[in-house]
């Protein structure tokens, strides 16, 4: 990608199909966030269009020039810088890194190929975002290369590579914070859900993020339906005004079967784990939970499944069974994927069993109190052993094909007190705790927030690209 200091005409500009518009100002207080948004302009299609044409005076290449006039141009013209970016790649030396980003120059080679530092953090390291300044000669006068510091962390390591006073390259390794921004998107299902984000430009971490919020109420299995709709506004952690990473959904809707479905994440200062960071800082690092703009908690007892994505085979219902050949009662639900899926348990409890049985293969059995049990078979790995205490959403061990199975897939049951019952249905009924009440006046005014922030995202309009 290649920068320079130049302005393009507005008739010159591609209409976007899709696009996100960037909230500029966070401010996060401890209960959860302040959510500012931009004004809306007109839209960009309906403005005049006016071509504006203007002579730009550049230097002359120094093959054009004479040694005097060369001296003369440079003493009357200030040098023009040029920007470019990429990405590394792990398999780049010093020599290919510098040709991909359009750079000629031996002596700065001959640095990166040398530097320890350089070797270190950025030679054989992928995905690594790289920008450099370069001369209208090709030649390197500063590389920077961004990339996180921890997975989970608010900060990023910045190598610098440039030219000392004395003419002699130099590197030093740097460490700053991220700053988080806010990003608005929408979109319409026209087939799954993956699919929409993607014609959204969103990344998979947030359509994961969105199926996991609304996951006690919306089955991304089964329920899904042609026309659904959603709007996200999403957190954005950036170096130098450079993406790095996505963090945490804000704020989310989802229309399905023409039903509503809202959540804003917010940190109640009544709950455990609630905590208070500067603005700017990543919301991703606030101890909180996702309610509906009502206060409601939208985490529920149980999960509506103990997978991600995947596909319902067979229901909580009648069926012929794939062995004996006979009709009978399914007592679960059987979710067709590939060996090796995560299966994760839909709520806390202690694994009652862990080991092999007959049919079941390899199974876990998890007891949720109260009579509460759920049963995870054909398991091709074991994660947890008899006895363990685990949270909601761990991981419990992988799908497989073990005992009577005619191919991968998770067996899912639910039992209350020995008796099986429909997994989604006991999903949806589980109970949830609203926001406290000493916190419900600072919960108002940011659910107001996050009503106008959601107007905002849905009402985003696709342009066609031309």
């Amino acid at each position: 990608m290649l920068f320079g200091h130049f302005s393009a005409t507005p008739a010159s500009l591609p209409r976007r199909k899709q696009f996100n518009i960037l909230l500029t100002a966070l401010a996060i207080t401890g209960a959860g966030g302040v959510f500012a948004v931009a004004s809306m302009a007109p839209d960009a299609a309906d403005l005049p269009v006016q071509q504006v044409l203007e002579d730009i005076a550049l230097p002359l290449p120094s093959t054009a020039l004479g040694a005097a006039a060369e001296a003369t141009a440079d003493a009357a013209t200030p040098e023009l810088t040029l920007f470019r970016t990429d990405t590394t790649r792990s398999s780049d030396t010093a020599d290919a890194l510098l040709r991909r980003l359009g750079l000629q120059d031996a002596a700065a080679a001959a640095f990166l190929r040398s530097d320890p530092l350089v070797r270190k953090h950025l030679m054989g390291k992928a995905g690594r975002s790289v920008s450099a300044e370069a001369t209208l000669q090709h030649g390197l006068k500063k590389l920077n290369a961004r990339w996180m510091a921890a997975p989970d962390d608010r900060l990023f390591n910045r190598l610098v590579v440039e030219q000392g006073a004395g003419g002699a390259w130099q590197s030093r390794l740097e460490t700053a914070p991220l700053v988080a921004s806010m990003r608005l998107a929408s979109g319409t299902i026209q087939s799954s859900l993956f699919a929409a984000t993607d014609a959204a430009g969103l990344p998979d971490a947030i359509a994961t993020q969105i199926a996991e919020i609304f996951s006690g109420d919306i089955d991304f299995h089964r329920a899904l339906r042609k026309g659904d709709r959603f709007a996200v506004t999403y957190e954005t952690l950036q170096a130098d005004g450079e993406t790095l990473r996505t963090g945490k959904v804000l704020s989310a809707e989802f229309v399905n079967n023409s039903k509503k479905y809202s959540a804003m994440w917010f940190a109640d200062p009544a709950r455990p784990g609630a905590a208070s960071l500067g603005a700017g800082a990543s919301i991703s690092a606030l101890g909180g939970a996702y309610y509906t703009l009502e206060g409601n908690s939208l985490r529920r007892a149980f999960l509506a499944s103990p997978l991600e994505f995947s596909r319902v085979t067979s229901g909580f219902k009648m069926r012929l069974h794939p062995i004996s050949k006979t009709w009978k009662q399914h007592l679960g639900v059987d979710y067709a994927a590939p060996t090796g899926t995560p299966v994760r348990s839909i709520g806390d409890g202690v694994v009652e069993f862990a080991g092999v049985q007959r049919g079941f293969g390899n199974v876990v059995i998890v007891d949720h109190g109260k009579g509460n049990t759920t049963v995870y078979a054909h398991l091709s790995k074991i994660h947890v052993h008899k006895g363990e205490k685990i949270s909601q959403a761990k991981y419990v061990g992988e799908v497989g094909t073990t005992g009577w199975s005619t191919g991968p897939h998770l067996h899912f049951e639910f039992r209350v007190h020995g008796e099986h019952q429909d997994p989604l249905t006991m999903a949806h009924s589980a109970e949830t705790q609203p926001v406290s009440s000493a916190a419900k006046p600072q919960f108002a005014q940011v659910s107001a927030q996050v009503k106008v922030a959601l107007a905002a995202a849905a009402s985003l309009k696709v342009a066609s690209a031309e």
